[in-house]
């Protein structure tokens, strides 16, 4: 620790305390590297588990979001990370949510979940297509549900 004045302690030297700051900050830059690289591996496998349970070839899929056959391998594999637009276009041609890929993919944050969520992804025998459907209409009503309720002519009799 530093002394008085920001003088390095007794034996070392300004260098030294330098370089070990160097190498904090690179074990720190290593370690977001790593979480990066694992949330592309995540969002390729993903995106291959929904393919394959959709029963989409690769060369299907990529036609179908406008990308070449290599790239969206080299996605699937973890070697590439695709673009929020590239991401969107591969979840139309899954007709998955985008929004499911954003949050795999460490785009946006994935919103907490409530039981009605929880019980519709974990119903196995829908598809994922289904399940997003079914989740966007009971968004809808719950939106619909908070709206003020505009005060009109009393049907109550007086």
């Amino acid at each position: 620790m530093p002394t008085s004045k920001g003088m390095p302690p007794k034996g070392e030297r300004p260098g030294e305390r330098v370089g070990h700051a160097v190498e904090q900050v690179g074990q720190v830059v290593e370690q977001a590297g790593i979480a990066v690289g694992q949330a592309v591996d995540d969002i390729g496998g993903y995106i291959r588990s929904q393919r394959e349970s959709a029963q989409v070839s690769l060369r299907q899929l990529a036609r179908t979001a406008g990308v070449s056959n290599p790239y969206l391998s080299q996605i699937e594999r973890g070697l590439r990370k695709p673009s929020a637009e590239i991401l969107q276009q591969i979840a139309k041609g899954l007709r998955i949510s985008a929004e499911a890929l954003y949050v795999k993919a460490g785009i946006l944050d994935e919103k907490p979940a409530s039981d009605v969520t929880d019980a519709v992804f974990a119903d196995p025998t829908l598809t994922e297509r289904q399940k997003q459907v079914l989740l966007d209409i009971y968004q809808s009503f719950r939106r619909e549900n908070d709206k003020p309720v505009v005060p009109g002519p009393s049907t109550e009799p007086s």
